[in-house]
């Protein structure tokens, strides 16, 4: 796929996850959705991940920690 379409489904999901978990407060799906956009690099995936710069594979591993966290969150709240 093009970088400007993955860019586009990125957001939306990205987008989707944050509207599940702020206004739904359904954090398990949000952190799938979230989960899922990573599946669709914003950047240019020909690029390997050595030759990436610095702030995107921040923006990449930022990205993971708040997925992992919203699960942590989400298995924490319904632990009863």
């Amino acid at each position: 796929m093009k970088t400007p379409f993955n860019k586009f489904i990125y957001v939306g999901f990205l987008a989707l996850g944050l509207y599940q978990a702020l206004l739904n407060k359904d954090y398990i799906q949000a952190a799938s959705s979230m989960g899922i956009g990573l599946a669709f690099d914003p950047f240019d995936s020909e690029q390997k991940w050595n030759d990436r710069p610095t702030w995107q594979k921040a923006v990449l591993i930022i990205h993971l920690a708040l997925v992992a966290a919203l699960f942590g969150f989400g298995i924490g709240l319904n632990d009863k």
